[in-house]
C-alpha cells in the first residue's frame, strides 16, 4: 500500500522527525555515491528527499513518482524534474539511467517482481542502484508515525536475495536511522548522539532502514558454442594469366 504523496511531503519537509530522517538516510547515500557528474540520475517512489545533492552536476536527474501514490512538483524553486507514472512501467529509454535511487518504492510494491525488472531495464551497462527498505528488526518498522512503518519490511538477507533473483549483484550496504521514531522533543535532541552511536555499534543498536547497492549482471549467453565448418565452400576467385600482346 502506497502512502499518498502529500502525507510524504508532510513528513520529510513539515516535521522535525521527518527532517531528521532526510539527513540520516541522505548521509548515507551520499556516502556510497559522494557524486553524479555528467550522469543520470532517477528516482523511484518518493526518493526526492534524497536527490538534492545531485542537480548541480549530474547529467539529468528524473523522480518518478507511482500512479498509487500521486506526484508533487520538484524541486521548488528550480524547473520540474518530478514525472507520475505507472509503477512497472517508466516513460524512460532501456538503458540510460546510470544511477537508480529507490526510497519507499519497493516495500510498498504489490508486484515487486515487476517493479525490480523495469529497474533493470532503465540502467545502463555499469548502472547502480541503492534500493532503501525498512529493517525488519527495526523499530520504525513498528510505528505508524512515519513512512518506514508501512508496506513490507526486509532483513538484509531478504532484499539481497531477492535482488540476486532479479540480476541484481549485490555490492554493499549501510544503515540508517538509529534513532527512535518520536516527535518528543528529548528523543529529537538525541537523535543525533543515537546515530553516531549506531554507526560505531551497529551490532547493539537496529537501524531502522537499509540502503543496498546493487550492480545489473548481464548474464553470459546461455547454451554451448558450436563450430560448424561449410559444406561446399565457393571457390576462390583466381584472376587469369596475362598473355602477352602479339
Amino acid at each position: 500500500m502506497h502512502l499518498d504523496v502529500q502525507d510524504l511531503r508532510n513528513f520529510y519537509y513539515r516535521s522535525t522527525l521527518g527532517r531528521a530522517a532526510q539527513a540520516s538516510v541522505r548521509g548515507r547515500l551520499l556516502d556510497i555515491w559522494p557524486e553524479a557528474k555528467g550522469q543520470t540520475v532517477a528516482g523511484f517512489g518518493f526518493a526526492v528527499p534524497l536527490l538534492r545533492p545531485y542537480l548541480a552536476d549530474a547529467r539529468r536527474v528524473v523522480a518518478l513518482m507511482p500512479a498509487q501514490q500521486g506526484v508533487m512538483p520538484w524541486p521548488a524553486g528550480m524547473p520540474n524534474v518530478s514525472v507520475l507514472c505507472e509503477e512497472t512501467l517508466w516513460p524512460l529509454e532501456t538503458g540510460r539511467v546510470d544511477k537508480l535511487v529507490v526510497m519507499h518504492g519497493l516495500e510498498p510494491s504489490e508486484r515487486p517482481s515487476a517493479l525490480l525488472e523495469e529497474c533493470f531495464r532503465v540502467l545502463g551497462p555499469g548502472g547502480k542502484a541503492v534500493f532503501i527498505t525498512p529493517n525488519r528488526a527495526g523499530v520504525w518498522s513498528r510505528s505508524d508515525n512515519t513512512p518506514f512503518g508501512f508496506g513490507r519490511p526486509y532483513t538484509l538477507g531478504q532484499l539481497e536475495n531477492q535482488l540476486k533473483a532479479h540480476n541484481f549483484l549485490p555490492e554493499r550496504h549501510a544503515a540508517a536511522l538509529y534513532q527512535l521514531p518520536s516527535d518528543r522533543r528529548f528523543w529529537l535532541k538525541t537523535g543525533p548522539l543515537m546515530e553516531r552511536m549506531g554507526h560505531r555499534l551497529p551490532s547493539l543498536m537496529p537501524a531502522g532502514a537499509y540502503l543496498v547497492e546493487a550492480s545489473k549482471r548481464v548474464l553470459p549467453v546461455s547454451g554451448t558454442p558450436v563450430r560448424r565448418a561449410i559444406r561446399n565452400p565457393l571457390p576462390g576467385l583466381q584472376s587469369e594469366p596475362e598473355t602477352s600482346p602479339i
